[in-house]
């Protein structure tokens, strides 16, 4: 494992300005920072993420969500959006040992036993993810590569300004291929939940 530079946790970190940003950190240290804007940590990295989300990305997420909530008020499985920890491990580890922990825009839990107070210890088995300019570029490498790597069965990465959908599934291999891209005018169906049909002229309206 890659050694790690510790930020000593007995330091208040108020500010993000305080971080070192070429720092590796864990989870212990995210849950020990006290400022409003959301980060995440990919392999001890720290991304900052963009203040609220503008109107556009707010209005694709909620016509997502409306649909995807509905379907699943009628299953097992669990729908949440951001803001929510997803912390991606392989196995069962200390806080101060987790060094991945990010913020999709939606994602869906079927294992119960991955949810807790906290979020979610585990991959999910959907994550959908929303560009923006600032975020394009992690959404479609780091996360793509993190989200394959832990085996998240299925991912959507959703193009605003395209009006467009990425649909990438996970084969028998554990890597992605693309599925189909969707544009505004169809109605698409995640591949491991087939009897969803979402309404792309809902969701880029």
């Amino acid at each position: 494992m890659f050694p790690l530079k510790f930020v000593h946790l007995s330091m208040k970190i108020t500010s993000i300005d305080q971080l070192d940003k070429n720092a590796l950190y864990t989870y212990a240290d995210y849950v020990s920072w006290r400022f409003e804007q959301m980060v995440e940590l990919i392999k001890g990295k720290l991304f900052i993420l963009s203040p609220a989300p503008a109107s556009r990305h707010q209005s694709i997420s909620s016509g997502l969500n409306g649909q995807i909530l509905h379907y699943f008020l009628k299953h097992s499985c669990r729908a949440f959006h951001a803001p929510f920890d997803v912390r991606l491990i392989k196995e069962k580890k200390e806080e101060k040992d987790i060094v991945t922990v990010v913020q999709p825009d939606i994602c869906v839990i079927c294992d119960a036993g991955k949810i807790d107070e906290r979020g979610c210890l585990g991959s999910p088995d959907w994550i959908i993810e929303i560009l923006t300019p600032a975020t394009a570029k992690k959404d479609y490498n780091e996360k793509f590569n993190l989200y394959e790597e832990n085996e998240v069965r299925e991912y959507w990465v959703v193009n605003p300004d395209a009006n467009v959908v990425d649909q990438y599934v996970l084969d028998d291999s554990g890597k992605y291929y693309q599925k189909e891209l969707y544009k505004r005018t169809q109605i698409i169906q995640p591949h491991i939940f087939p009897e969803l049909d979402i309404d792309l002229n809902i969701v880029f309206q």
